[in-house]
């Protein structure tokens, strides 16, 4: 309900009238020739969640009750007037087109025992087709279920709108609790999906979005956000957010928007407990602006804190201008958080990014494990497989991940890039590949206290080419000579023995913890004893190195180099 119908009287028709008719054929049967009688008239019942089940179709009549579907209304204009309450249900015909916007203000909505279902029935999915508007608003209520429909925008929408938006602009820091969407395909709009705090940090929480697919629109395939960040009062307008099965694909960006990033697959801002597991991101920000100071990426999150990206997949993305376009990012603000268990793979930009502009130390405490990237740094060479730098990044860990990165004509990104301002940050047991470019750029000599690399696996046919400071280095030992890196004590660490690198078999891998998404540069080590003895025992130092590998393989010990382990752990 729009926020200006609050003071409209609503009415609902009530069952419609049984004709005079019917009885006299029943009394008249023989004389009067009529073969059948109507059926009696049977009262909507309510339905399992105790609440009332309303109904729309093509064929229905907006006079009617609502109530079944041989009494359905007609147009969502005629729904959009309803006040709906805890239990109630919303059920659109499959198949069927209902031109519209369906809003649900304060006052509707239900509560997490008792939501509100907003579905289709019968065959197929109902599409919702928005017309300058939004498909379903949500504004400062909750308790609502949306499941099963499709919902597409024209023009005007695609350029301000979004397919589905949660609003809140409450007083105060209040969370509304249960939000589900499932099942839906958005298309067509500025935001498919979007939650969107307060200015006090009000928003949402206990949110499921699942099976899901985001595509064609322009901004992002799913967004959420809230108020600016601030360092010294923390906040967050979402809590629990669960992203589960989406795909967001071919979200394109703005050629005209260069204030703004614009493209992005996933994207969840001002978030405290969030995870995005078993989703695609790919083929986006392919129209994003060439003079934007901020670019797209495939699955992200900035002013967020306990984040979990695992087990997704993000390719194929892009940027217009010279910055982002990669396939994951840990960006401003973010704090105690992981990623594992993804794939990158054929991204414009890094694979897997560790980025910070804002000059505090709120970007801090993150994980990055058992991750591949494959051929990313498509277009930019300034990037590379995993990428660590901005104003302040500290307590970051990199281990167990595998990254080979390949030449694109003039571009060749290295395979790992740290730059400025990195603090307390550790990159131990990942192997690192290139057929030529640098295996490391690291234009700071960081101190070992700063940055320290052990146990990591570093190749490329035509000899070692490592960066640090001013210096280039062709040989590990001279390196941990000069630097103290790769070492523990005097014991010295790591390897520049070729990995081997070659597609996992999947009929070997065991089970494939990224699903049923793509696996094309899921890579692992086919000449594994060349490496023995190249890992840090992590458990030793004191860190726990996870339960599985990247396809789900059991760990005991300290693992071995690389994402993928086969056979016992070393």
């Amino acid at each position: 309900m729009r926020q200006g119908d609050r003071s409209r009287v609503k009415t609902v028709a009530g069952p419609p009238r049984r004709r005079a008719a019917a009885g006299l054929c029943a009394t008249a049967v023989l004389l009067a020739g009529c073969t059948s009688m109507p059926a009696p008239y049977v009262p909507p019942r309510e339905n399992a969640q105790g609440g009332r089940t309303f109904y729309l179709s093509p064929q229905g009549d907006d006079s009617r009750a609502g109530r079944t579907p041989q009494t359905a209304w007609r147009t969502l204009r005629h729904a959009d007037r309803m006040r709906f309450k805890p239990g109630d249900r919303l059920r659109l015909k499959g198949g069927a087109r209902f031109r519209g916007t369906l809003s649900i203000g304060q006052g509707d909505a239900g509560n997490a025992g008792k939501p509100v279902v907003i579905e289709s029935y019968g065959t197929g999915r109902a599409m919702i087709t928005a017309h300058g508007t939004r498909g379903i608003e949500v504004h400062n209520t909750s308790g609502i279920d949306i499941r099963d429909l499709i919902i597409t925008g024209d023009a005007a929408a695609h350029r301000s709108q979004e397919g589905i938006a949660f609003t809140s602009d409450l007083p105060g820091s209040r969370k509304l609790p249960y939000v589900r969407v499932s099942g839906v395909e958005v298309n067509g709009f500025r935001n498919g999906i979007r939650l969107h705090g307060g200015p006090e940090a009000s928003g949402f929480r206990d949110v499921v979005i699942r099976d899901c697919a985001l595509h064609g629109n322009q901004d992002a395939g799913l967004v959420a956000d809230g108020p600016a960040f601030d360092e010294d009062a923390p906040a967050w307008a979402h809590e629990g957010v669960t992203v589960s099965k989406v795909t967001a694909y071919k979200n394109v960006g703005d050629p005209r928007a260069s204030g703004r990033n614009t493209g992005s697959g996933i994207v969840l801002g001002s978030v405290r407990h969030g995870l995005v597991e078993r989703s695609v991101a790919h083929g986006n920000g392919k129209l994003s602006s060439p003079d934007a100071a901020e670019g797209p990426e495939g699955i992200w999150t900035y002013d967020s804190t306990h984040m979990m990206f695992q087990r997704n997949v993000s390719y194929d993305n892009h940027t217009g201008s010279e910055v982002d376009g990669g396939g994951f990012g840990l960006d401003n603000n973010v704090s105690h958080s992981v990623m594992q268990y993804n794939l990158a793979y054929g991204n414009d930009g890094a694979g897997f990014l560790i980025y910070s502009a804002v000059p505090n130390t709120a970007h801090r405490n993150n994980t990055v494990r058992y991750n591949i990237s494959h051929d990313d740094s498509r277009k930019l060479q300034e990037y590379g497989g995993i990428v660590a730098f901005g104003s302040r990044v500290t307590n970051l860990a990199i281990y167990q991940n595998t990254v080979l990165t390949r030449a694109n004509g003039p571009v060749r990104a290295p395979a790992l890039r740290l730059m400025s301002n990195l603090g307390a940050v550790t990159v131990r047991n990942n192997v690192f590949v290139t057929d030529g470019p640098p295996v490391v750029a690291s234009p700071s000599a960081f101190a070992l206290s700063d940055v320290l690399l052990q146990g990591n696996a570093y190749h490329s046919p035509q000899g070692l080419n490592l960066q640090w400071g001013e210096l280039w280095y062709t040989g590990l030992d001279a390196w941990r000579r000069v630097t103290g890196q790769e070492t523990l004590g005097s014991q010295p660490l790591g390897t520049d023995r070729d990995p081997c690198l070659a597609p996992v078999p999947l009929s070997t891998a065991g089970p494939n913890l990224n699903g049923t998404g793509p696996t094309r540069g899921a890579l692992a080590s086919q000449c594994a004893p060349a490496l023995t003895g190249a890992a840090v025992d992590l458990r030793a130092l004191g860190l726990d190195p996870g339960p599985v590998d990247y396809f789900g393989m059991p760990l005991s010990g300290s693992p071995g180099v690389g994402a993928v382990q086969f056979g016992p752990a070393a």
